[in-house]
């Protein structure tokens, strides 16, 4: 996508951060001791806490990818939702009252509480670490896709800009300002959103979609002249090639030196018809062409819309305004013109083809666009699925910096109620995600090189203003999710690895000093990852994360508050394997061959998602390792108060 500045969304953006970065000073100078840095001196109210987390969970994942992945896959995107608030039922009934009664400032701290083992020491604080730089890459990766619209910089730009803001709230003051940070963006998101999703619904569906301003583009429709199945004559344009790509036929036709891409298809009576396609191409020489053309010379259209409106058995232009069970089933009744991509190499330029691909909206409404787990589904698709699903349920009560906001409260009686609360914000966002996505497929406004920009980009249809300040919420909600990721990081090397497992003793000055540092360091990292993933959505990536908490950490957890007999050893042997056995099948996945450039059809398996496998092997090894090295001493220790 071709994108302008927007230089209302980007006086608003300049407020936030400025406000962002008023609260870092504020609570800067009253950041002294490691407590008040790791932990915010746990004086936050429950309340506060609750929207925080809410904050801290509703991520560029939750927002941004969510949304789009709705947008592009229909129901099967909402299933992430659903995964992320049911894995809250473990956090509430499971986790939040014994963690906290455990912890002081870090998931180490927690696991190590009875045992003072280094090994825990040195795995947890090695977990921590990995799932936040996992969950670190897709955060940097919304933030880049954001500032393109906002301030019309590059990816990688927005990308550096991201870092550079949340390193100066982490060095400056740690999980206080933090704390504030979440709960200002979480609770704006989610007012935000409530607006949003009525305009969805006052604005209703249509066959037109209104552009605000934007160019619409018609997409061209050629009667091609066909003998023995090629192409052989278009009128007024020359035909250059023919490429095939499993049981699609893409011919690639010249005019005025132009040359663009059609979808060999068949109309309405089955006769020959050449569709035109939206085509990125990447030349050899490092230029990108859209269209065919230079990017400054023409834009990359926005798509999505409705091919057929049915109300009532009747085919209609407009439904006008809808409730929102009215809006569902009418979707459900009705077409959704979606767009599917094929990428292939011609000669020495890599070319994207985005072509139009209509679909019953009862097709677009279930399961199944995505995750192949119906009639048309293999072991593979299935296995996945299930992994998926395993992941998201209990990834989230093992995050570490969702763990650790349990230490910013006072006592496990705010732990429980702040986790409610939370719950309760999180569930509501979720349902307005649905109508959010829905309306970013019917409306027009999807940017084909990243779902990830469908919620901002359905605001700006609606208006100057509303896309202004909700991309400069979607941006602090990135800036307050980074902020927490990084200062969990910082603890995990800081208080973690320095103090403990290297049992250097730092004083309590030092201990802070040294955390800013890994902060530093951390943010650096993340940058240069988030340049990297580029163009991938952010709730896939962050399924990586969760499979990775899930098998690291959630198995140690469990068998620590739950079962008298584990033991340290137990305890380290899990993390270890949880994290080698998820990354080994994450590197290994076909989306991480694609990335190395390879097949990934050709992968050595093809299974996305680790924690079907990764997490039972963690359990396993948890209980085995505590039965054949069992605990030192006697543990009479009851969990501490």
């Amino acid at each position: 996508m071709i994108y302008d500045i927007s230089y209302t969304a980007l006086s608003f953006f300049c407020i936030f951060v400025g406000l962002v970065i008023g609260l870092s000073f504020y609570f800067g100078r009253k950041t002294s001791s490691s407590s008040s840095y790791y932990a915010a001196g746990g004086n936050i109210h429950w309340a506060v806490n609750g929207i925080a987390f809410a904050g801290d969970y509703l991520s560029a994942a939750s927002f941004l990818g969510i949304c789009g992945m709705i947008a592009v896959s229909g129901f099967d995107g909402f299933l992430y939702a659903i995964g992320f608030l049911a894995g809250w039922i473990v956090a509430l009934f499971l986790i939040a009252e014994p963690f906290k009664r455990l912890g002081k400032f870090t998931f180490t701290d927690a696991l190590n509480a009875k045992f003072n083992s280094r090994a825990i020491t040195l795995s947890a604080s090695v977990s921590t670490l990995i799932i936040s730089i996992f969950y670190l890459i897709p955060q940097m990766v919304g933030a880049g896709d954001l500032v393109m619209p906002l301030l019309g910089l590059p990816h990688w730009a927005g990308v550096i800009l991201v870092g550079a803001i949340v390193i100066f709230i982490v060095a400056s003051a740690g999980m206080a300002s933090t704390t504030y940070v979440q709960f200002l963006k979480g609770g704006l998101l989610i007012i935000l959103s409530v607006v949003l999703t009525f305009f969805i619904l006052k604005n209703g569906l249509t066959l037109t979609p209104d552009f605000k301003g934007e160019e619409y583009h018609s997409f061209m429709e050629l009667t091609p002249q066909v003998d023995d199945g090629k192409v052989v004559d278009v009128s007024g344009w020359s035909v250059v090639t023919q490429q095939t790509l499993g049981e699609k036929t893409f011919i690639k036709l010249s005019q005025n030196g132009v040359e663009r891409w059609f979808d060999f298809t068949q109309d309405n009576n089955n006769r020959p018809l050449l569709k035109e396609t939206l085509t990125v191409t990447q030349l050899a020489d490092g230029q990108q062409l859209y269209n065919g053309e230079a990017r400054e010379k023409r834009r990359f259209y926005q798509v999505g819309h409705m091919s057929k409106i049915v109300v009532n058995g009747q085919e209609v232009d407009k439904t006008g305004p809808l409730g929102p069970f009215e809006f569902l089933s009418t979707l459900q009744e009705s077409e959704i013109v979606r767009f599917r991509q094929v990428k292939f190499t011609d000669g020495a330029d890599q070319v994207s083809l985005y072509y139009p691909q209509p679909t019953a909206g009862e097709t677009f409404m279930l399961p199944g666009l995505k995750y192949k787990i119906g009639s048309d589904a293999n072991l593979w698709s299935k296995l996945d699925f299930i992994s998926l699903m395993l992941a998201l349920f209990l990834g989230t009560a093992a995050l570490p910096h969702i763990l650790i906001r349990y230490y910013t409260v006072k006592t496990p009686r705010d732990a429980r109620k702040s986790t409610i609360l939370a719950i309760a914000a999180i569930g509501g966002f979720y349902i307005l995600t649905l109508f959010m996505g829905l309306g970013a497929a019917v409306n027009g406004v999807l940017d084909l090189e990243s779902s990830n920009m469908s919620a901002p980009l359905l605001a700006r249809a609606f208006g100057a203003a509303l896309f202004s300040i909700i991309s400069a919420v979607a941006f602090a909600t990135v800036l307050g999710t980074v902020a927490g990721l990084i200062v969990a990081s910082s603890g995990a090397i800081a208080h973690d690895f320095i103090d403990i497992y290297l049992k250097r003793n730092l004083s309590d000055t030092k201990k802070v000093k040294v955390g800013k540092i890994a902060a530093f360091a951390v943010g650096i990292f993340a940058i240069l990852l988030g340049m990297a993933f580029k163009g991938i959505n952010v709730s896939f990536l962050v399924g990586w994360a969760f499979a990775i908490a899930a098998s690291a950490n959630l198995p140690a957890i469990l068998f620590l508050l739950f079962w008298k007999k584990t033991s340290e050893t137990g305890i380290a042997a899990s993390i270890i394997v949880g994290i080698v056995a998820s990354l080994t099948i994450i590197l290994t996945s076909p989306t991480m061959w694609d990335r190395y450039g390879l097949d990934p059809t050709h992968a050595i398996h093809q299974l996305e998602n680790p924690a079907l496998i990764s997490f039972p092997l963690a359990v396993l090894t948890v209980y085995v390792f505590s039965i054949l090295y069992p605990k030192r001493q006697k543990d009479t220790s009851v969990i501490a108060s």
